[in-house]
């Protein structure tokens, strides 16, 4: 049980550390293109290209926004998770679950949820909207993803894990 709550801990770490990098990364998506839309990568809060940084170069800001707002919560979220979990470990009575820690940990993946899938809805369409351009997401993006996938699974074992 020792070794299951530690690999739990472990996973969790990462998943905020993940979140963390990907949302402050500014590689989301990475493109070349020969127009004036952008020619390096482009994340949720910057564009970078030729080792230069500067505002965002297209619209549609309510969404991303949104995105910013999304992931943000999700780090919040995540945090809070790990310091109820933290707090339940040494304080909770043996035979109750982690049920706190594990709702926040939903929370939390349903926020990267809505967040990712602005994102992506937004570029679901780079290409043919700008057809000199090579656009593709980066890793910042694929990192939101395995973070999705990891807080589902944390909630999920928190909230049928028991104290023993």
């Amino acid at each position: 049980m020792l070794v299951l709550l530690a690999g739990i801990f472990v996973v969790h770490i990462a998943t905020v550390i993940m979140l963390f990098v990907s949302t402050i990364s500014n590689v989301w998506v990475v493109g070349l293109n020969s127009s004036i839309f952008f020619n390096g990568s482009a994340g949720l809060w910057k564009n970078c290209s030729d080792g230069n940084c500067g505002d965002l170069l297209y619209g549609h800001e309510g969404a991303l926004k949104s995105s910013q707002a999304f992931m943000i919560l999700s780090i919040i979220f995540s945090v809070v998770a790990l310091m109820v979990f933290i707090f339940q470990l040494f304080t909770m009575e043996k035979g109750n679950r982690f049920f706190l820690s594990g709702a926040s940990m939903l929370v939390c993946w349903l926020c990267i949820l809505i967040g990712v899938s602005i994102y992506t809805n937004r570029y679901t369409n780079a290409e043919a909207t700008f057809p000199s351009s090579t656009i593709h997401h980066g890793y910042c993006f694929i990192l939101a993803w395995i973070c999705f996938c990891f807080s589902f699974i944390i909630g999920i074992l928190y909230l049928v894990l028991r104290k023993k």
